[in-house]
């Protein structure tokens, strides 16, 4: 099984080192080395991230060093493969195309798992976690269940699918951009509730740490982010997964959680 999976990479390698030549762009590299995914035989990993994503992608103060929940699960994943990281700053509308084109590695974005990705790309074991939520005012004693959202107002961005679950919930929306809106509704009382992803709330509730509200009920699924590789690199995806797996169990990635969200966002 072994051999047989080394002739495919060295041949898959090959085909991508012509087109290469041909497009004068760099290929991804697909072949499994002696010690470790041929990807990493530079001794770097190149990881894509927005930059412009806080808490998980962004520069200090703007235009201070490069940070955020990502970025630090990137460098602590590089630590452990034992090679160093470069990050390649993109703008989310082009980053599956460079990942596409070879210009990196892997992508640490938040990108979701979803049916449509794994079709057509691999991925490492999930770093973060995070379930839908339903906030409330933090007396709110009447909501402790999406079926408890019947005939009580909510507000959501209509373009997401948050907005859906509370129409589906019987719950009366009201149409906001986003949840900056939404939770100044809330702590207004001019709604009842909102729903949104448990990290959004964890996020707003470290930088308010005294905001009235809480959270009432999540949904039983929850979204899982992970690393993003091409298929290709598929090995590259199993060695990552190995190392966030060390990260979980020497307690790094709860830290980091706690560092960003004042909770362990991983699992």
């Amino acid at each position: 099984m072994r051999i047989t999976r080394i002739a495919t990479a060295v041949a898959a390698s090959a085909a991508l080192f012509a087109l290469a030549g041909c497009s004068g762009q760099p290929a991804a590299q697909s072949t499994e080395g002696a010690d470790g995914p041929a990807a990493l035989a530079d001794g770097t990993l190149i990881v894509a991230t927005e930059g412009t994503y806080p808490p998980f992608s962004f520069h200090e103060g703007g235009s201070g060093d490069l940070t955020g929940y990502d970025v630090e699960v990137a460098r602590a994943v590089a630590e452990k493969l034992g090679v160093e990281v470069e990050f390649q700053e993109t703008a989310w509308d082009a980053i599956f195309a460079g990942l596409d084109a070879g210009r990196f590695e892997t992508i640490a974005n938040q990108v979701t798992i979803n049916a449509e990705r794994e079709a057509k790309y691999a991925f490492s074991a999930p770093y973060t976690v995070s379930p839908g939520v339903i906030v409330v005012p933090e007396d709110n004693t009447d909501i402790a269940s999406f079926d408890d959202l019947d005939g009580k107002t909510t507000a959501q961005s209509m373009s997401s699918n948050w907005g859906q679950l509370a129409e589906e919930s019987g719950a009366n929306v009201q149409a906001v951009e986003g949840w900056a809106q939404s939770v100044a509704l809330l702590e207004q009382g001019r709604i009842d509730a909102t729903i949104n992803d448990k990290l959004t709330f964890l996020d707003y509730m470290k930088q308010n740490p005294d905001a009235p509200i809480k959270i009432a009920a999540e949904t039983p699924e929850a979204g899982e982010m992970a690393f993003v590789f091409t298929k290709e690199n598929d090995d590259l995806a199993d060695a990552v997964s190995d190392a966030l797996a060390e990260l979980q169990e020497d307690g790094t990635l709860a830290e980091l959680g706690e560092q960003f969200f004042g909770a362990d966002v991983s699992q």
